[in-house]
């Protein structure tokens, strides 16, 4: 089987843990325990390759990606010291809206610190999707960049590269774009993904459970808290816009019937320093049992954020690369319903489950 070449947009946590994650699962290195899929369609994690990167960050530009992804303001779990070089230097990506203003304000280790070197143009970065090989590219960029998300889907089109969209801004979910990457023949999996066992994953499963169960929902809110440089972007709430949509309507998809707005809350709550790439998400459900008997649920969940990703992430990029070996383009709705919270179509996890099996084992 063909490996996997990956290019990567932002090598912030959630890649380091994505990288670490390779060698972590290189075959025979460990045991499976945190993975969904060892094999997926032939391919295992190990055969996925960086082969292109891109940031803004001078900490990072210029370093192979084995040492770039260890680099401040990264600070999620080192679970994979010894990642070997990749061959792969990091090169300075465009900054467009990717930087918020208020990062400035705050101390170097814990924001970006953006290199003085020459952005690229469009031309620059097709070129070297197309050198590289890449297959698939992973978009990392911080939460509220839909210019430099755009910027570089644009690109993925035009090298025909495979686009996987992390992060809340709407590209697969918007028809616009849907419509550009299935007349380029270029396949898509988004939008916003959904970590392995995180707060909206959790959250969902739990209204699933309400309306299966035939509890009504009345009200629910879910408060995160963070303090990784995600965290730190979100805490100017003009960057949320998109992130709220896309939680908010994860859970509002799955309710037996859609809550009024007031009564559903979910999104980034506080950045907290010291928490660093642990995200603590404190839940409460409200409703309304057997005769109307009220009841409620209150849950606290506390995970490594960007390591509950990655694994997800490996998946998406093998459905992403199972999607162009057998040319099938535009959105790949089983795979965005299953692993992202603002897919084009919105299914239980359970469907979505069975549907991605399906895309999985099919001729």
């Amino acid at each position: 089987m063909n490996s996997i070449r990956i290019a990567v947009v932002g090598i912030g946590n959630c890649a380091s843990s994505l990288v670490q994650g390779l060698e972590h699962y290189r075959e025979g290195a460990n045991d499976q325990v945190g993975l969904m899929h060892f094999d997926m369609g032939g391919y295992k994690p190990s055969d996925i390759k960086v082969v292109a990167a891109w940031d803004v960050d001078r900490r990072k530009v210029g370093k192979d990606v084995s040492e770039a992804i260890f680099a401040k303001p990264n600070c999620t779990a080192v679970f994979a010291p010894n990642v070997g070089p990749t061959g792969t230097i990091v090169k300075m990506g465009k900054k467009l809206d990717g930087v918020a203003d208020h990062m400035a304000d705050f101390k170097d280790d814990r924001t970006f610190l953006v290199a003085d070197a020459a952005e690229p143009s469009r031309e620059d970065v097709i070129a070297e999707l197309k050198a590289s090989g890449a297959d698939v590219l992973m978009n990392y960029l911080p939460v509220g960049s839909q210019e430099a998300t755009e910027f570089y889907a644009d690109c993925a089109i035009e090298a025909g590269v495979a686009f996987v969209n992390n992060i809340p801004v709407f590209i697969a979910s918007n028809p616009v774009w849907a419509k550009k990457f299935e007349d380029a023949g270029v396949a898509i999996i988004g939008d916003d993904i959904k970590a392995q066992l995180g707060a909206t994953i959790v959250h969902r499963v739990l209204t699933d459970l309400f309306a299966k169960r035939g509890v009504k929902l009345d009200r629910t809110y879910q408060l995160n808290t963070g303090g990784n440089t995600d965290f730190l972007n979100m805490s100017n709430h003009r960057r949320l816009e998109s992130k709220k949509i896309s939680k908010t309507e994860a859970v509002q998809s799955v309710a037996a019937e859609r809550m009024d707005d007031d009564n559903v809350h979910i999104g980034p709550s506080d950045y907290v320093p010291w928490q660093n790439d642990n995200k603590v998400c404190f839940l409460r459900m409200e409703g309304q049992l057997f005769g109307g008997v009220p009841m409620n649920i209150e849950l606290r969940l506390s995970v490594e954020d960007s390591p509950n990703s990655a694994g997800v992430a490996i998946d998406m990029i093998r459905c992403a690369k199972i999607a162009k070996d057998r040319g099938i383009a535009g959105v790949i709705d089983p795979a965005s319903a299953y692993f992202c919270k603002h897919p084009r179509t919105q299914m239980t996890d359970d469907l979505a489950q069975i549907e991605v099996e399906r895309f999985i084992k099919a001729a």
